[in-house]
């Protein structure tokens, strides 16, 4: 089976995130096209048996381009097997984990008109020694808000991989019923 997967990344979590997936599908004999949204927005989706796009947050908002792809491609992708997964700092919280507890990963599935047949939501990572000055100085405001971690000499990775496993086995499993 050949599937399409997407990713939007701001500081590598997302691309790490839909790369372990990536490798999981292809020890289970799926056939992965890996790319960047934001190179592929003329993609033709014809030539894949599903699609998988994950996006991570910055500052509350998903990158333009996901909005842009899902407007442009909704009827291909509400035809076919689809899923969707948000990543961000907000999801390290337990109970900020799902679709329906996760306020941006809500907000765009209410907002948008492609109806993604799998949802999920992960954890990201707080790489602060790799941001530029005024995003450390953002990220640790908003840390601090939320109850985070403010040591900006840490490197630290919420990503719950297990979570991300089961992920991976449900869009396997997922066949065309549309």
């Amino acid at each position: 089976m050949n599937c399409l997967l997407l990713y939007s990344s701001r500081d590598g979590q997302t691309k790490k995130i839909i790369t372990h997936i990536a490798e999981n599908l292809h020890r289970a004999g799926q056939i992965c096209d890996l790319r960047d949204l934001a190179t592929a927005e003329t993609i033709d989706l014809k030539s894949y048996d599903k699609v998988m796009i994950g996006a991570s947050i910055r500052y509350g908002h998903f990158s333009s381009a996901l909005k842009k792809f899902a407007i442009r491609h909704q009827q291909q992708l509400n035809k076919m097997p689809t899923a969707f997964f948000g990543v961000n700092l907000t999801a390290r919280k337990p109970e900020k984990r799902t679709p329906e507890t996760n306020v941006y990963v809500r907000k765009f599935l209410l907002n948008t008109p492609w109806q993604p047949d799998l949802c999920g939501v992960f954890a990201g990572a707080l790489l602060y020694p790799r941001y530029r000055w005024f995003d450390r100085v953002m990220v640790k405001l908003i840390m601090k808000m939320t109850g985070g971690e403010t040591d900006t000499t840490k490197e630290i990775e919420y990503t719950d991989w297990q979570q991300v496993d089961h992920f991976a086995d449900d869009f396997l499993g997922m066949v065309s019923e549309k």
